[in-house]
């Protein structure tokens, strides 16, 4: 395990695993001690950090190239997952009551202000989400007005010089 954290071209010489399952459930952010975001599940079946089938394919491949299987520390001890897609928390809805924007990804009560990332998707699709982000933002961009054509700067004003204080 040294010698694998010590090797001088570290890319050249890991392969790096994704192993993803999809489980009904939700989980909701929560602030806990400290003022610290957590994680709390609200339905359905608890996400594990630790899955058989993963593991048996990564100590078979570890195998077959003669290599060593390795994970974050935390994971296994703690049973806590990690991800690098958070997704949610601006979700669509009818109504500020049962969204935060609404199709045209408009926050409610909020004029001119837009929701267009990530957080707009509800639940994980079990994919980088990457290309799903990428098509609600240009939908999204479709329900913006165009700009009001400026006039060219020839038309434009005068302006007088800012002011600059020392």
């Amino acid at each position: 395990v040294l010698k694998a954290l010590l090797l001088r071209d570290w890319a050249k010489a890991h392969m790096i695993m994704l192993y993803m399952r999809s489980t009904e459930g939700t989980l909701r952010f929560v602030r806990g001690m400290f003022g610290i975001m957590m994680t709390k599940l609200e339905v359905g079946e608890a996400p594990k950090a630790t899955m058989p089938e993963a593991s048996a394919l990564a100590f078979r491949l570890a195998e077959k190239c003669e290599g060593v299987v390795m994970n974050a520390n935390y994971e296994p001890l703690l049973d806590v997952p990690t991800t690098a897609h958070i997704l949610g928390g601006c979700c669509m809805g009818d109504s500020a009551e049962t969204g935060v924007i609404d199709a045209k990804h408009r926050v409610f009560n909020y004029d001119g202000l837009y929701v267009i990332d990530g957080s707009t998707i509800s639940a994980n699709p079990g994919v980088n989400p990457s290309l799903s982000i990428t098509a609600l933002a240009e939908r999204a961009m479709s329900y913006i007005p165009a700009r009001a054509q400026l006039p060219s700067s020839r038309e434009q004003p005068e302006r007088a010089p800012l002011a600059a204080s020392v």
